[in-house]
């Protein structure tokens, strides 16, 4: 009896053991991933470029704000046509922002720091600067078909194909005397993923970097990497636009093919076995698919749930279609349930109801918990989202972003609501918007200047140097030293407040439940056990200059507490607040602790 007791205990004391080193394959589910442009973030040498040791230098920094992970744009050796977007060398660090060595000192800091680090990872294009395209281009044994190659002459590209950034995607290439695709710019040729040999490196780089303790990987314009075969025209759009403008065409044999879903789930399949044979928490892949939502939807996986794809992908409904001079309350609600609509059920575990008002009608929908965030706010491919919005409507749009279910992404400085800075043509670097005429248009320069530190030299981005992008001026008003006060009532005090409302059960397992009450005001409500959050916000858009009371539907009890409450408002943290007759001023946002 005692040996027998003695076995059992061993046996638990194994299984116990076991248990406490589990390995957390969902870390990712519901996780805050604050985004780091590194040009812009922090430049330790004071060379006007934003480098990893200034990054690592902010690591405590992202920890006070609650985030749970960094992802990095690009960082690999690039001549910096499109910002590092055009990789020379995978394998090495751009020296502007350091060396490999930086990059495992950040890994470990970060890791001791208990942040993620995921790096964008580009796989449908390298530099012409690359060594495979140079072999390539000479036709050296070997990487003869590492790019997508056509015949054709000098004036007459092997067919219609247009490239993102305007104009052919062909290049003509006088040293092969052949043509290569390039879906961005000329600099920019695509990888030929018909061959093994491009499927064999991509693995090796994604490995290399698992192997230095990189988290998971941003697959960037993945929709590109494989093209129709025969090599067919594409048909004309109904786009009333210039034959030159990418949307002049159809994009059905260049762009979401059946290949480019099966490259996807290829490469989960490898970064899961990765994880599992080293005893490793999930290395997670982002996915960035600008495509419809039957397209975006099958980047999870299939609907029969045989083949996973990335853990989420990017929703960017409401950064292309928001507009304050457009949109309305019934918009928003519209873009955040056909999100919810298109997400398959097979990968949708922790179901709950989420019933949204449109109009008069009522809709029932599921919910699911590990999908990416219902819309995302901000990145560094589009104007800053309180220059889009309304600087006035900072909180309103954080609060949403951040309480409703899912993945949500900061890009850097959102988290103070840093606004758009001023770039004059002539100090631009966005290769897509070098015409005069549609600079101000289409530039993305704006959204990427400088991180507003304080209000020192260059807003503490640096000691004095040029910078790559000029400053905002409004830095010295508009900067993070000057939220920091805790007693103070700021845009980074509210931020890190949502982001500590986050991780209450309510806001990660609970129902969502959101109603547009008018054109111009709407609530979310989350709902778990008893215990509810609430966000009421009303946008102030297109001269709605009035005061609005409103209720908060669906709860019995009269009243509940502030818990945030927008820069400015009429309410304050504690305040107990009429659920039945909530009074809101134009652009005013509060989120409320209701238990009933």
């Amino acid at each position: 009896m005692i040996l027998r007791t003695l076995v059992l205990v061993a046996v638990l004391g194994i299984v116990v053991h076991s248990r406490s080193i589990q390995r957390d394959q969902n870390w990712w589910n519901h996780a805050t991933f604050y985004q780091i442009y590194p040009r812009s973030f922090k430049d330790s040498n004071n060379d006007g470029d934003g480098d990893l040791p200034g990054i690592i230098e902010k690591l405590p920094y992202l920890v006070e704000t609650g985030v749970n992970g960094i992802w990095l744009s690009p960082i690999m050796e690039s001549p910096q046509v499109d910002q590092g977007y055009d990789i020379s060398n995978y394998y090495v660090i751009d020296p502007r922002f350091g060396t490999l060595d930086d990059l495992k000192l950040l890994i470990i800091k970060a890791h001791e720091l208990g942040l993620k680090v995921i790096l964008d990872f580009v796989p449908n294009h390298t530099s012409d600067q690359h060594e495979w395209f140079k072999a390539s281009e000479n036709r050296t044994e070997g990487y003869e078909d590492y790019y997508v190659w056509r015949d054709g002459t000098s004036d007459k590209p092997p067919n219609n194909w247009l490239s993102l950034w305007t104009g052919s995607a062909w290049q003509w290439s006088e040293k092969r005397q052949q043509y290569y695709l390039h879906q961005f710019s000329k600099q920019q040729p695509d990888l030929n993923y018909r061959n093994p040999k491009v499927h064999k490196e991509m693995k090796d780089i994604l490995k290399f970097y698992m192997d230095l303790g990189i988290d998971g990987f941003r697959i960037d314009a993945i929709p590109y990497a494989y093209e129709d075969d025969q090599f067919r025209d594409e048909p004309r759009s109904a786009s009333p636009v210039d034959p030159n403008d990418y949307s002049y065409l159809e994009h059905n044999y260049t762009s979401n093919l059946p290949e480019t879903y099966a490259l996807v789930y290829e490469w989960r399949k490898f970064v899961d076995d990765y994880a599992a044979e080293n005893d490793l928490d999930s290395k997670v892949l982002m996915t960035e698919a600008n495509a419809d939502l039957n397209q975006t939807m099958l980047y999870y996986g299939t609907s029969d749930g045989k083949n996973l794809g990335a853990h989420f992908t990017f929703n960017f409904l409401m950064i292309q279609n928001l507009n304050l001079n457009t949109s309305n309350a019934y918009d928003i609600i519209q873009m955040i349930y056909s999100w919810i609509d298109a997400l398959p059920d097979i990968y949708s575990s922790n179901w709950v109801v989420c019933i949204l008002y449109v109009g008069m009608k009522q809709r029932q929908h599921k919910q699911s918990l590990i999908m990416s965030s219902l819309f995302q706010i901000g990145n560094h491919d589009n104007r800053r989202y309180p220059t889009r919005y309304g600087a006035e409507n900072k909180d309103g749009f954080l609060m949403l972003d951040l309480l409703l279910p899912g993945v949500a992404v900061t890009y850097n400085g959102e988290e103070f609501g840093q606004e758009d800075g001023e770039v004059k043509y002539e100090e631009g670097q966005d290769p897509t918007a070098r015409d005069p005429a549609v600079f101000e248009q289409k530039s993305r320069d704006f959204e990427r200047t400088p991180l507003q530190w304080d209000n020192t030299t260059n807003a503490g981005f640096n000691e004095g140097a040029k910078t790559w992008l000029p400053v905002s001026k409004k830095y010295q008003e508009l900067n993070l030293k000057s939220q920091l006060d805790e007693t103070k009532e700021s845009y980074f005090q509210n931020y890190k407040a949502l982001i500590r409302k986050r991780q209450e059960e309510t806001a990660r397992l609970g129902s969502t439940n959101i109603w547009a009450l008018s054109n111009d005001a709407l609530v979310l409500r989350r709902s778990y056990e008893g215990k509810h959050i609430a966000v009421a916000f009303k946008l102030g858009w297109k001269d709605n200059n009035e005061q609005e009371t409103v209720l908060i539907p669906g709860v019995s009890c009269q009243n509940g507490n502030v818990a945030i409450a927008s820069v400015g408002s009429q309410y304050k943290r504690g305040d107990n607040i009429s659920l039945q007759s909530l009074v809101l001023q134009p652009h005013e946002a509060v989120v409320i602790d209701i238990e009933c």
